[in-house]
């Protein structure tokens, strides 16, 4: 395990696969990796134009539009798929001024929670064998507000949003994961995360943080293929339904795939339920468990 690597994926021909944000970064590598594993894959972003300069390069990848920050987007999306393997909810924004979605969400918590959560919901009876859900080592330092998870009573942020926004994506994938098992599904739930890659990501806060971040990048940070393979190791290896998987060198930060370490808040099945009934809330979206 601690040098897998994309050598590794097994043949994934006859599987289909559903990448969000796949136009760029960790999402563009994990959709070149299943592709050229002999995937299909459906590449599902906002950017539909930067979407297919990556499927011209590869076969058997079809690009769709989705808007995580819009629910009716991440609807229709959903209506037009027929079937797929696996899911990974890959998509996300970081460290953002203060935003809405179309929705009225705070944006990293609507984009990066809210979102995924509404479309896992609609597609959990088209999957099936597993959806991966990417978090973060910023969910170390988040905290799941309840009262206020979309900073209407506090003063914004931006890092505590999303650290709290991907403190929402693992919860998440682990919360779906204990409702699978008590409905006796043979679906599973997996998390990952990059550990500290190099991508756009880094480049879109709209402060002097973009700068930082392009040097950190530069002497610090892996690539974005080596970020990618926690992804696709939770997404086709043989793994722990409920696992959270991410880079196993320098604190979580580089190196090959393996099991992660997590927050203690992270484990908290209280908060995870109360998560769970605020996203059904708030999405209008509630899940249908089959065995």
């Amino acid at each position: 395990m601690s040098r897998w690597d994309i050598s590794n994926i097994s043949d994934q021909n006859g599987r289909t696969f559903i990448v969000t944000g796949g136009n760029s970064g960790l999402g563009a590598e994990t959709v070149r990796a299943l592709a050229e594993a002999g995937a299909e894959v459906v590449l599902a972003c906002r950017n539909v134009a930067k979407g297919e300069r990556v499927a011209a390069k590869l076969e058997r990848v079809l690009v769709r539009e989705l808007d995580l920050a819009d629910l009716n987007s991440v609807r229709v999306f959903a209506e037009g798929i027929d079937r797929a393997d696996v899911l990974i909810n890959n998509a996300g924004v970081m460290a953002l001024p203060e935003g809405r979605t179309v929705d009225g969400f705070e944006m990293q918590f609507g984009t990066n929670h809210l979102g995924h959560f509404a479309l896992t919901g609609y597609l959990l009876d088209k999957i099936s064998d597993r959806i991966v859900t990417v978090a973060s080592l910023a969910h170390q330092f988040g905290t799941m507000d309840s009262a206020d998870p979309n900073w209407e009573q506090r003063p914004y942020q931006r890092w505590s949003a999303y650290a709290q926004a991907k403190l929402a994506n693992l919860m998440f994938a682990r919360e779906l994961q204990r409702r699978l098992s008590a409905a006796g599904s043979r679906q599973i739930s997996v998390a990952a995360h990059p550990g500290y890659a190099a991508t756009e990501l880094q480049s879109h806060t709209e402060s002097f943080l973009d700068k930082v971040m392009w040097l950190g990048n530069r002497l610090l940070a892996q690539s974005a293929a080596m970020g990618a393979l926690p992804t696709l190791y939770a997404a086709t290896a043989a793994v722990e339904p409920g696992g959270y998987y991410g880079p196993t060198g320098f604190g979580g930060m580089r190196g090959y795939p393996g099991p992660s370490a997590s927050s203690k808040e992270s484990e908290n099945e209280q908060i995870a339920g109360e998560l769970w009934e605020l996203s059904e809330k708030l999405t209008g979206v509630t899940y249908t468990f089959m065995e």
